[in-house]
């Protein structure tokens, strides 16, 4: 789907991007356009499905969740049937924050976070070991969470 963005549609969305808290006002100001403009705009872009959340990002090291996981998960069968039930098992994971169907060595690609070691060794039990279509998973220990982001560079 190719959506036809003029600078100031860019200059939103770049904006957004850094600061979804930024007010009509700063956004008009930054685009050199009105408020009911800016308004216009954005309700264009969401209805185009180009912004799809506006959510907070949380510091985990304010929280429990202090240990960040990198999953490699090899399939047995690769079903479209089987693929969509791991899918649906991921998406309902609340401590699976990404999951990405890959190429390569492994099927799925996850992004999990846990409290400690027994937190995650509990969700490999849910995710990996109860689904007998899983062959096996292979587990990186994030050392510090140097960028997070899922920014693209508009």
């Amino acid at each position: 789907m190719s959506h036809s963005l003029d600078a100031a549609d860019l200059t939103i969305l770049r904006s957004l991007q850094e600061d979804c808290r930024l007010g009509l006002e700063e956004l008009a100001h930054r685009c050199a356009l009105s408020v009911p403009s800016v308004q216009r705009r954005l309700k264009r872009l969401r209805e185009a499905g180009l912004i799809e959340k506006e959510i907070a990002v949380l510091d985990p090291a304010g929280f429990d969740w202090k240990m960040t996981f990198v999953v490699m998960v090899e399939l047995e069968r690769e079903s479209l049937q089987q693929l969509d039930l791991f899918r649906k098992r991921a998406k309902a994971e609340p401590q699976v924050q990404q999951c990405y169907y890959v190429t390569g060595e492994a099927d799925f690609i996850l992004i999990c976070t846990a409290r400690d070691m027994q937190d995650f060794e509990a969700l490999t039990h849910r995710l990996f070991f109860e689904d007998s279509n899983v062959r096996r998973f292979r587990t990186s220990v994030a050392m510090d969470r140097t960028k997070v982001s899922l920014s693209l560079p508009i």
